[in-house]
């Protein structure tokens, strides 16, 4: 089979963990923010919702929460991205964890393709449910029943990211051949 760019590009990706301090060009973050739109969901609910932070002290206020819910108040959990991408689920679609996850699939994926780097970052399920996440989605306009799925961590790469560790045995399994 030809090689294809899309799943050379599927199979290349890093999850980067150091970032340039500089901000990202709108061009980029548009076209990653495209491309999670873009996920499939459920039914076509399109239930996720992207929130983008960009702005240093609300950026700082979630790394702050998010390390406490790991438990190390003295690390930045954000790897020092400067722009993060807060997805949310509604917990009012059956499918609202599996329509997150799609969309943050899509961003991660997207993100190298114009240049940047991605890093999933877990908590954020935790961090929404606080008081001062709750406070959070009011503030941006949305219901507190919202429910925080994952942060995409969004930056230029400040270095080459390690190579891809090799895929393990058994992890394709074919049912029905023998």
């Amino acid at each position: 089979m030809k090689e294809n760019p899309v799943l050379r590009s599927l199979c290349e990706r890093r999850s980067i963990k150091s970032y340039e301090a500089r901000q990202i060009s709108d061009e980029a973050l548009q076209a990653v923010l495209q491309a999670g739109a873009c996920a499939p969901s459920g039914r076509g609910s399109q239930s996720a919702t992207m929130v983008v932070v960009q702005d240093a002290d609300t950026r700082a206020l979630l790394s702050r929460l998010n390390a406490q819910v790991l438990g190390n108040a003295s690390l930045d959990p954000f790897y020092g991205a400067p722009t993060l991408v807060v997805v949310l689920g509604n917990p009012e679609h059956a499918t609202w964890m599996e329509d997150g996850c799609l969309v943050m699939g899509n961003l991660l994926n997207a993100a190298p393709a114009v240049g940047l780097g991605a890093c999933w970052i877990h908590r954020a399920k935790e961090v929404f449910a606080m008081p001062e996440g709750k406070a959070l989605l009011r503030q941006w306009g949305l219901s507190e029943t919202l429910v925080g799925i994952a942060h995409c961590t969004l930056g230029y790469p400040a270095g080459q990211p390690k190579p891809r560790a090799p895929r393990r045995e058994g992890a394709i399994v074919f049912a029905d051949r023998r």
